[in-house]
């Protein structure tokens, strides 16, 4: 032991040989711990903390974390109600006019549409085969806010609904209202409309039929009519393929797609915010 260090000090007890030091612990940290005792039986005079059999001491302050909870979710409901509120009750051509709830509607339409629609047209909104892309311009039944909330409300040749969308396309090969020839005659008129290379021998031919047989619904120009969901015919966009196989089948079997009416299933208030959210994708007129 160094000569100028004190001898540390013994409590007299001894075993074997082994003394036991007296080592007293720092100032600072007995004075922490004096401060950590008042501090505890302060918190457990003030609020709840104590087990007891009939369930826990309440606290002086009556403060308890469960209350706390249960105000801040009766704020959170009473603010949320009024926005439901006012997107249930808004016109839905005003709703665009009012940013807060417009903004408010297409953040609850996301989330609506990433529980009740991604089966379908994709996590992205770009549809698939059969399932309409979301994102573009190209609407078989309109793409403003009512024609939106309409679909969406009572589905597309969804059973059980009298305001649901209906059309229906013949199925012109299985009925045998057309010969195969006819039908590959009017595959070429409609990849010529629709800027595709053509068999130019067969084109014209198939542009008769067509105007008998498709242009009812489709329009003497091919560019589709809305009323009957009927689509342009002219553009890239295809729900089916615009190649020569698809479109002899589509002609052949027809496509008579589905849709749920989401008013058996959902609430107004989230059908609008659904309407809100896919007119927002881009395509919305």
């Amino acid at each position: 032991m160094s000569k100028d260090k004190k001898p540390v000090e013994t409590t007299g007890h001894e075993w074997d040989g082994i003394q036991e030091l007296n080592n007293p612990l720092p100032r600072w940290w007995l004075w922490v711990f004096a401060a950590c005792v008042v501090f505890a039986f302060g918190y457990a005079v003030l609020f709840p903390a104590i087990p007891l059999p009939g369930g826990n001491s309440k606290g002086t302050l009556g403060w308890s974390s469960r209350a706390k909870v249960e105000r801040e979710m009766a704020e959170l409901e009473a603010s949320r109600s009024a926005v439901l509120k006012g997107i249930e009750q808004m016109p839905l051509a005003d709703l665009p006019k009012n940013p807060a709830l417009m903004n408010a509607a297409i953040e609850g339409g996301r989330s609506a549409f990433k529980v009740h629609c991604v089966q379908c047209h994709g996590s992205g909104a770009a549809g698939g085969n059969g399932y309409p892309n979301l994102n573009d311009d190209d609407w078989l039944w309109g793409g403003d806010m009512d024609s939106i909330h309409t679909t969406l409300t009572h589905g597309i040749r969804h059973p059980g609904d009298d305001n649901t969308r209906m059309s229906q396309m013949p199925a012109f090969g299985k009925d045998q209202l057309l010969t195969k020839a006819e039908i590959d005659a009017v595959v070429e008129h409609v990849r010529k409309i629709s800027g595709q290379e053509s068999n130019a021998a067969l084109a014209p031919k198939g542009a008769g039929i067509f105007a008998q047989q498709c242009a009812s619904c489709h329009g003497d120009d091919g560019k589709g009519n809305r009323m009957f969901g009927a689509p342009n015919l002219t553009d890239a966009i295809w729900l089916y393929g615009g190649d020569r196989a698809s479109l002899h089948n589509t002609i052949f079997y027809a496509r008579n797609g589905v849709m749920p009416a989401w008013n058996e299933r959902l609430s107004e208030a989230t059908i609008r915010k659904l309407t809100a959210y896919v007119h927002s994708l881009g395509g919305g007129e």
